[in-house]
């Protein structure tokens, strides 16, 4: 049974599809979830939010630092896009993936990570991609921009470690979202992750049971 009875748990990019399931599920097992995206959130979403472009690392920790104590960030955060060949690749795309992807997760650790350290204790769970394991065709700036994510996701294990906070990752396949399904109809939807099953694996990550799990980086992937 995973416990986050009472955490405070800061969710970026909680108005997607991913960040929506990953704060119910956590809203679920008792936590207290602070919604964080630039988009606003529906009048019916009751949980805490942050309206913030996390791309700007100033407003970004202006943002986060009114919320006090922080138990947990699941950094769900980020894009994608096929792109071109490399070759093909503009300036643009490449600094695009970059900034949402990685800029992001710099920002939000650096916005929150302080007041872990303060405490003696947190939890960060990043998303990387499976795809990212290794370079793949027409996916060269997305490819480069999580592999950053999980190289990120492990220097920061190793420079927390030791200081009571668990860094991990999660590496995702096809995600069973209404985005994918229009992109791909005629795939077989059911050998995708859901957004609760890989809620679920986040959530753990961020519960005390994963106390002696550091600079993970963990394949969700369903079927595929």
């Amino acid at each position: 049974m995973i416990d986050l009875a009472g955490k405070h748990i800061v969710i970026t990019g909680a108005a997607g599809a991913l960040g929506a399931a990953v704060a119910d599920r956590a809203l679920e097992l008792g936590a207290r979830p602070i919604l964080v995206d630039f988009k606003t959130f529906p009048a019916s979403v009751e949980e805490r939010q942050v309206t913030v472009d996390l791309t700007d690392a100033a407003a970004t920790r202006d943002a986060l630092a009114g919320i006090g104590a922080i138990d947990a960030l699941f950094h769900i955060a980020g894009g994608f896009d096929m792109g071109p060949a490399v070759y093909e690749t503009t300036p643009n795309l490449f600094a695009r993936m970059m900034t949402i992807n990685v800029a992001t997760l710099q920002n939000a650790v650096t916005a929150v990570v302080p007041t872990m350290l303060a405490r003696g204790r947190g939890k960060i769970v990043t998303v990387g991609a499976l795809s990212a394991v290794k370079g793949l065709p027409r996916m060269g700036a997305y490819c480069a921009a999580k592999s950053a994510v999980m190289r990120l996701t492990e220097s920061l294990s190793g420079e927390l470690r030791d200081n009571g906070i668990n860094v991990n990752g999660v590496l995702p396949s096809l995600i069973d979202t209404p985005a994918n399904r229009r992109d791909m109809p005629d795939a077989d939807f059911s050998r995708w992750v859901s957004p609760r099953q890989l809620a679920d694996v986040i959530c753990f990550l961020g519960s005390d049971a994963a106390a002696a799990v550091h600079g993970a980086l963990i394949p969700v992937t369903g079927r595929v």
